[in-house]
């Protein structure tokens, strides 16, 4: 009785054959996690200044190009984008923008303006623009609750 004893000849008799497949299920796993994540910290990154804005029922607006914004907070200070600046410096800075926007396709404005504040104040900014010759004014509200 003679027995084959060389290594390497054939295959493993005993155990599982190797796996040539790739294991996906920890990949999911991870990914899934990312998304719970991402899910949690979007509705938190609200960027610009912090105003408390009125309801509306209107819906949004589609646009082409990045609105520039306007925000007055509730103790009246004005921002143009995040940078805080006077009504003076305002004027000037909307003549800027005026100059430099395409008349084919004007710059939108969004105006967003705390609930508590004077409705001077707010009707000041808006003749700001006007002055300006920036009428592509949108007031930007929250959704209704209902």
């Amino acid at each position: 009785m003679a027995m084959n004893l060389a290594p390497g000849n054939g295959r493993r008799k005993r155990g599982r054959a190797p796996m040539a497949e790739i294991n996906v299920t920890p990949f999911v796993d991870v990914m899934l996690v990312l998304l719970i994540i991402f899910m949690v910290t979007a509705p938190l990154l609200v960027t610009g200044v912090p105003v408390d804005l009125p309801e509306s029922r209107a819906n949004a607006l589609e646009q082409d190009q990045e609105p520039v914004q306007i925000s007055i907070d509730q103790q009246g200070v004005i921002y143009l984008d995040d940078e805080e600046m006077s009504r003076d410096g305002l004027a000037a800075r909307l003549d800027e923008i005026a100059k430099n926007q395409n008349a084919e396709d004007p710059r939108q404005i969004m105006l967003r303006g705390d609930k508590t504040l004077d409705y001077g104040l707010m009707m000041g900014v808006m003749g700001e623009l006007n002055r300006a010759g920036l009428n592509r004014v949108s007031l930007v509200t929250t959704g209704s609750s209902e």
